[in-house]
């Protein structure tokens, strides 16, 4: 699991839209999809339910916000302490 794979997420749960997600990462839908995919394979769970174009989070998706959100804060905070 990458850095930029919980940023993917934690955006698109925000947006619960992969246009909207995508556009705010400077990434084209497809790729974020696949990288959504990619994260959802390596962790063994789904993370967003996907039905005629709305998009939620799965109770596992839910589950992973707070752990990611607390993960890039820490990331961030490293970089800053490191500058």
């Amino acid at each position: 699991m990458e850095l930029r794979h919980l940023r993917y997420f934690r955006v698109l749960a925000q947006t619960l839209n992969f246009t909207r997600a995508a556009e705010r990462l400077h990434l084209a839908q497809p790729s974020l999809s696949r990288q959504i995919a990619g994260l959802e394979s390596e962790l063994g769970v789904e993370l967003f339910h996907r039905v005629r174009g709305n998009v939620a989070l799965t109770v596992a998706g839910e589950r992973l916000l707070p752990i990611a959100r607390r993960m890039l804060a820490d990331a961030d905070a490293a970089r800053s302490e490191m500058a």
